[in-house]
């Protein structure tokens, strides 16, 4: 997923109890009978159970249900839905990237959410923008990340941190000697490269009148994403980036290039944050630079969710749980136990999140940022767009030819998959 690994307000309801009566759908006497007894199936990310452990002990006694917590790549889900809920064996519950809500509403594999407005209202408004399709709510946001810039401190202090793009470009010219670099990062990804872009002037889809992703209005290769492309393609042709990280193996070449202590700056996301401290890396964690035009370097919101299953049998019991869950206690304790920044309002300013870095450089990083569009047609801009920063980054061609080719086969792709397109 291309959302590889790539917030918060209002107090949950006016009772602040964690009873889901006050929040949640109402149940019927006879509703909440049928449900005692049940089993509740969560599919939810690798690593990350521990965070809902003792929320989901409160449910199922609140309850009297049963819930099984299942551990799966949180990318991976929706595919494992198509083929487990047919079947019968799949989840109440999952856990979704958010830019996989509209491929999920249009095949039917998650059910709309009734969750009043004041429920709404707790989380922040890019991440439940993430779950709206026409203007309808189909999941509920539990976590929020940005791409954001780690630098060691052994090799750069705080204080001698370039501020721009170019200056970082300076800084690799002095340093980069084709076994050391200065600044990295996987710019023939489309995910990390519309920071640049983007900064520009470039973007994926424009908005119609209503402000939704328009699909007819392609911005990848406009001047902006062009001028963008060609500020990449610099740190690529002069040696400033070694060859390795470019492609499927990039990620593991820059990751390790930084645990070794041979890049003094890289792009990634707060995933990376356990694994570089068990590296024994002394690093810091800061928002993404600005560039020459003054404008901050931005980078996609990427949201995970709770969404519920079109083929669960206890779809308001399994969105009550969603509700619970994602609420601001659970998120806060799902935080000290994930690190994950919650989506949750008032929790943005909450002392004990913000005295992580990492949590600090995310909150800050998500004012530049924009939401990940979230309908099918984005499926059809990544592997286009990706092949065209791959050529452009191997110099095997120029930035507006590979741009103009990436929006075209998008294009013609979006016109053969999409009906209305």
């Amino acid at each position: 997923m291309k959302m590889i690994k790539k917030y918060a307000g209002v107090m949950l309801c006016a009772a602040v109890s964690l009873s889901l009566a006050a929040c949640g759908p109402q149940e019927s006497s006879s509703e909440k009978t049928s449900s005692k007894g049940s089993e509740l199936v969560v599919w939810e990310d690798k690593e990350k159970s521990i965070g809902i452990k003792d929320a989901v002990a409160e449910f199922e006694k609140e309850h009297d249900v049963k819930v099984k917590v299942v551990e799966k790549p949180y990318a991976q889900q929706i595919e494992d839905l198509r083929m487990d809920g047919p079947a019968g064996t799949g989840p109440d519950l999952l856990t979704m990237p958010g830019d996989q809500i509209g491929t999920a509403v249009t095949e039917g594999l998650i059910k709309e959410l009734n969750v009043e407005k004041d429920v709404q209202s707790l989380y922040t408004d890019a991440s439940i923008q993430s779950q709206m399709v026409d203007q309808k709510l189909y999941g509920l946001p539990k976590a929020v990340e940005t791409t954001v810039l780690f630098y060691n401190k052994d090799l750069i202090s705080e204080d001698e941190l370039p501020q721009t793009l170019e200056e970082w470009y300076d800084y690799s010219k002095k340093t980069a000697d084709g076994s050391k670099f200065g600044f990295l990062a996987l710019f023939d990804q489309i995910y990390y490269a519309q920071s640049v872009m983007g900064g520009y002037g470039g973007y994926i889809f424009g908005k119609d009148k209503d402000g939704n992703d328009d699909p007819s209005d392609l911005g990848i290769n406009n001047e902006g994403a062009v001028k963008g492309a060609e500020l990449i393609q610099k740190f690529y042709q002069d040696g400033l980036f070694p060859a390795g990280i470019v492609g499927e193996q990039g990620i593991n070449v820059l990751e390790s290039l930084f645990t070794e202590g041979k890049a003094a700056a890289i792009i990634s996301g707060p995933w990376n944050v356990e694994a570089f401290s068990k590296a024994g890396i002394d690093y810091g964690i800061t928002k993404l630079p600005k560039l020459e035009n003054g404008k901050n370097m931005s980078s996609f919101i990427g949201v995970k969710s709770y969404n519920v299953s079109a083929f669960s049998k206890h779809a308001e019991l399994a969105q009550e749980l969603a509700v619970f869950l994602t609420n601001e206690k659970n998120s806060k304790k799902r935080y000290e136990q994930t690190k994950e920044v919650p989506a949750v309002q008032s929790l943005a300013s909450d002392t004990a999140i913000m005295k992580s870095e990492a949590a600090r450089a995310v909150t800050e990083q998500s004012r530049f940022s924009e939401q990940t569009p979230n309908i099918p047609e984005m499926n059809e801009i990544w592997t286009p767009a990706d092949s065209a920063l791959q050529t452009i980054a191997t110099g095997k061609a120029d930035p507006k030819k590979a741009l103009d080719q990436a929006a075209e086969t998008a294009k013609g792709q979006m016109k053969a998959k999409h009906s209305g397109t």
